[in-house]
């Protein structure tokens, strides 16, 4: 498993909201849950529209850094979405 299997789910006929639940089950330990899938495609979202510091609303019971809100960039990478967004720059100095 891992990024390869993610890039193999990302070109996959499934929907985004399939392979991105199967990827968040399938590619992490311990699995994160499946209320993560809207988020992460938020930040997908936002990464083509070049907003990866778009604060995006985490889902009941889940928090980042203790806020309600994660920036897509923080969803992006600790989420491992790179296969959903080419050429994003893990080392870019977002706004934290």
């Amino acid at each position: 498993m891992g990024y390869m299997k993610s890039i193999e789910m990302a070109q996959s006929g499934l929907t985004m909201e399939q392979a991105i639940g199967y990827h968040l089950t399938s590619n992490h330990y311990p699995p994160v849950p499946l209320s993560m899938v809207e988020p992460c495609i938020e930040a997908i979202d936002a990464y083509w529209t070049d907003d990866c510091d778009l604060l995006i609303p985490m889902p009941e019971g889940v928090s980042y850094k203790g806020k309600s809100e994660a920036p897509a960039w923080a969803i992006i990478e600790q989420h491992h979405l790179g296969a959903w967004c080419t050429d994003y720059d893990y080392d870019a100095d977002y706004d934290v």
